[in-house]
Formats: C-alpha cells, structure tokens, sequence
C-alpha cells in the first residue's frame, strides 16, 4: 500500500512541474520582450558592424518591433539573417530562461583589402574567405591592386590551393599567402603598405618607408614566402642602417639565395 502512495505522490509531483512549467512559459511568452544583450569582440580595426547597427538591421527586417512578445521571436530566422551578412564569421542567438535573449558574433578578420580588373574592392579573411567592403568602417590591413582576375564572390583559398587547374590561373591564394606573412611579422606589418601585381605576374610590394620597389616576384608556396621574406629582413637590418632607405631604387627579391639591388642615379 505504501508503495501505491509513493508512486501517486511522484505522479502529482511531476503533474504540478509540468504544470508549473507550463504556466512560467506562459507568463514569460505574453512578457514585452526586451532588446537583445548582443556580444561582438572586436580588435579595433576589423569593427565591421557594431551593436547598434545591428540591431538597427534587426529593426528594419521587422525581426524586433515595438510591443514585441517573447512568444513573436524567430530565433532561427534571426540566426540565419546574421549569418548571410558578409563581415560575420559565426553567430549564436539564444533564449535564456529568464526571459532575456543573447545575441554572440564573431566578425571576420582582414589580413588583406583587394583591388581586382573589374572594378570591385572586397577583403580577404584569415581563413582565405572573400567578404564585402562596408561603407561606414574600414579596416587597416594590406592592400593588393594590379592584374586580379579574381571576384568578390570567388571560391575560397584553401579550395584553390586543392585544386590543380584553379591554382594556375588564381591569384587569391598567391595574396593569402603574402598578407598572411605581413599580418604575423611586426616588422613588415609595420613597413608594407601595399603590395602591386604586374602582367607577367611578379608582386611587387611598396613600403611606407623609403621610395623603392621591392621585386617580390611569385609567391606559389608557404616556403618561397617565407624565404624571400627572410633575405629582406636580413637586407633591411644589415644593410639599410649603413646605405640608408633612400639609396636604393629597386630591392630585387627573384633570384635563389640572393638579393638584386639596383642603386638610385643622382639627381634621378
């Protein structure tokens, strides 16, 4: 008999959670729903969107409107439409059990801003993913003009690279590649400014310091990058403090194992 009398009173126990439940849900659902607590990290000079202009983008797609339910929000549309905005990485809306609702972003970093033949300016991200411009925030990163073909709405670095006939005629990778090493070394970080593609196919940076070119040549791998970046840091801290930044018109970085410099004409 007593273990009728257990198992009734666990029976109503669950009942009434349920119920309660129930009537929590109900109560928070008809509440006003307040504005979203919205998380964007940000380093400054990738603040592509901020917490206001989203949730001013929020407002005019009618996601949050005045008088709002807890019961009217769409958090899977919201997810997505955050998502499809270009300078956003990844994003998590989510409820709480408080009624309140969170919104976390992940914005995309530059590591280069590309100047292609057809007219369109986009950057590429730190995973080699094209992303769109915006007008009211600019990014402080390394900038490729010259002969690319490459669109804003092409394939991805890692795809090119994977990819046999693509490599040949892209250049996204060749950029990767060279911005990716400039965004991870202090020095160049600090010295390259921008970077120029001829028609044969030779990058050739421009420095902040100093009037010379810098012949870079091709960037086909991790390693060709790596080692003519290491024969200018070489040049620039054995040879630049005895000739000075202006003694040099060109700083040829083509050639295995060596550096071709070819020196300003007087009066040039």
């Amino acid at each position: 008999m007593k273990k009728w009398i257990k198992i009734a009173l666990w029976t109503l126990f669950f009942i009434a959670l349920v119920a309660l439940g129930f009537f929590v849900k109900q109560t928070l659902d008809a509440k006003q729903l307040p504005d979203p607590e919205i998380n964007i990290p940000s380093d400054g000079d990738n603040t592509f969107i901020t917490k206001q202009e989203l949730l001013d983008k929020l407002k005019r797609k009618d996601f949050i409107f005045d008088n709002q339910k807890r019961s009217e929000l769409e958090i899977e549309e919201i997810e997505k439409f955050i998502a499809n905005i270009s300078q956003v990485k990844s994003v998590d809306v989510f409820q709480k059990l408080n009624g309140t609702w969170k919104i976390n972003i992940e914005l995309r970093k530059a590591i280069a801003r590309i100047y292609n033949l057809a007219g369109e300016n986009f950057y590429l991200d730190e995973d080699g993913n094209t992303f769109l411009t915006t007008p009211t925030h600019t990014s402080r990163t390394l900038i490729f003009t010259g002969e690319i073909k490459d669109r804003q709405n092409s394939i991805s670095v890692p795809i090119i690279i994977n990819n046999d006939s693509l490599i040949t005629i892209r250049k996204l990778d060749d950029i990767y590649r060279i911005s990716s090493y400039v965004c991870d070394d202090p020095l160049f970080h600090s010295l390259i400014g921008q970077v120029h593609i001829q028609k044969n196919g030779d990058f050739i940076l421009v420095p902040l310091v100093g009037d010379q070119q810098i012949v870079f040549g091709t960037a086909h791998s991790d390693e060709e990058v790596q080692s003519k970046f290491n024969k200018l840091k070489i040049f620039y801290n054995e040879a630049i403090p005895f000739e000075g930044w202006d003694t040099y018109s060109e700083i040829n970085l083509k050639f295995e194992d060596q550096i071709v410099c070819k020196k300003k004409i007087e009066n040039e």
